[in-house]
């Protein structure tokens, strides 16, 4: 019989990793103990079900395939043609084509055979299949951003801590080694005191207002749609870079591009276990086209301890893209393969390579080998719930203040704006249509 990769962590060892985590004060790493794990990790194969293989899905699964210990033994999409595209990736690296396939991903999270779920899907699919997924006890890789509403993003969290699962958040950022280098200059002082992160990520898109299409027959469209309003069908809605930029499917580039260097600017900051107590923004909207979520924005974020987090779209005139921690003695600017620095001698100093100095950040040189490792060695993973919200938090709170158009005060204790029941109010779920709604986690 095969080990239980998935059984939920004993209730009073959840208690205590609960309000350790509620401190601020849990290691990055917590030792097995703590996490119930009983002997040696699980020597048998983590067995993986993917919920949505589109493009992003596909690449993440691809990714898994790459991994010995790990089968991916099921796959659920609505789109007949990703499903079979899927079905020959893994046809090819097994040899054999063996893998379940569904279209309900409610039928794949019962799969009583699945140890864990790689979640892969359109933004306002988000927190529904993984709250399903976590109440059948899977481990979860979820991909960003949380979800279309702060609340739903919270119930998950809830969720993950009640059933004590391994949860990876999709920043893979954490996981390369020049993101980290500059977070540790930031957090050793190298740079001096800091004054400000400078945040900048690309923006919106505008498109034409696409005229309804007949739907074809490979893609169950009103399952696409799922909670959202209904729409009518276009094929160029399928298409990430579109229906990210759609009101009715997603928040826009400030949520779907920001998340990934907003939680690098978290991690720099020293703010994993907080959030920021205030809030200001503006923003600018497409005034026609099928592409109606935000274009351009400036937000300012400002904290009780930390520096003030300044969050734009690209071009931006004083930002380039990614982030820039600005210090009294010197900056450093981080992207996607490439750091740069004031001067060269601050890289070049043999005290301040990434993981010589002092303060020393989690390390993990492979997203997907960290989240297995994590679920084998009842680890923590490098961006597991509670970094995931608290970085998704600044997405929320950043489309929440442009919408208002005025400065807001946040508890990031209570997690409440203060004394403010209209932004408090954005904070909740749209209305879900149809037979749709937020799964309980006994």
């Amino acid at each position: 019989m095969k080990p239980s990769l998935h059984r939920p962590f004993p209730a009073s060892r959840r208690s205590f990793l609960k309000a350790i985590l509620a401190a601020g004060s849990a290691p990055l790493v917590v030792p097995a103990r703590v996490l119930g794990a009983a002997g040696p990790a699980p020597s048998g194969k983590i067995n993986l079900g993917v919920i949505g293989v589109g493009a992003q899905g596909t690449s993440d699964m691809t990714g898994f395939l790459a991994q010995p210990d790990v089968r991916v033994a099921a796959i659920c999409d609505v789109n007949q043609r990703s499903l079979d595209n899927a079905r020959k990736l893994i046809a090819a690296k097994y040899g054999k084509d063996e893998v379940r396939q569904y279209r309900d991903f409610r039928e794949l999270n019962a799969d009583p055979a699945l140890d864990a779920v790689l979640l892969a899907l359109p933004f306002h699919w988000h927190s529904i299949p993984a709250l399903d997924a976590i109440a059948h006890g899977k481990h979860l890789y979820h991909e960003k951003p949380m979800a279309l509403s702060f609340e739903e993003g919270r119930r998950v969290r809830a969720a993950v801590r009640k059933r004590g699962v391994v949860f990876q958040f999709g920043t893979q950022q954490r996981s390369e080694n020049k993101f980290r280098w500059a977070c540790e200059l930031a957090l050793n002082g190298r740079l001096g005191k800091l004054r400000e992160i400078r945040v900048s990520a690309p923006g919106g898109i505008t498109s034409p207002l696409w005229p309804e299409q007949p739907v074809p027959a490979h893609v169950d469209w009103d399952r696409w749609v799922g909670p959202a309003a209904l729409t009518p069908f276009h094929d160029a809605k399928l298409k990430r870079a579109n229906h990210e930029n759609m009101a009715n499917f997603s928040l826009g580039m400030i949520a779907c591009w920001g998340i990934h260097h907003l939680d690098i600017a978290q991690w720099g900051n020293g703010a994993d276990a907080t959030g920021p107590v205030s809030v200001q923004g503006e923003g600018q909207f497409p005034r026609e086209g099928s592409c109606d979520a935000i274009l351009g924005w400036r937000v300012r974020y400002e904290f009780a301890q930390g520096a003030p987090i300044v969050f734009v779209q690209d071009g931006t005139e004083g930002f380039d893209h990614g982030i820039r921690f600005i210090g009294e003695a010197g900056w450093a600017h981080v992207r996607r393969g490439d750091l740069k620095a004031s001067s060269d001698g601050l890289l070049a100093d043999p005290q301040n390579q990434c993981g010589a100095m002092p303060v020393r950040l989690p390390v993990s040189n492979h997203h997907t080998r960290n989240f297995l490792d994590a679920i084998k060695n009842r680890t923590r993973p490098i961006c597991d719930i509670e970094t995931a919200m608290r970085s998704d938090t600044l997405c929320q709170l950043g489309h929440i203040a442009v919408r208002q158009a005025r400065k807001l005060q946040w508890d990031p204790q209570a997690e409440r704006f203060v004394n403010d029941e209209a932004a408090n109010g954005m904070l909740q779920p749209r209305p879900f249509r149809s037979e749709w709604r937020l799964p309980k986690v006994g």
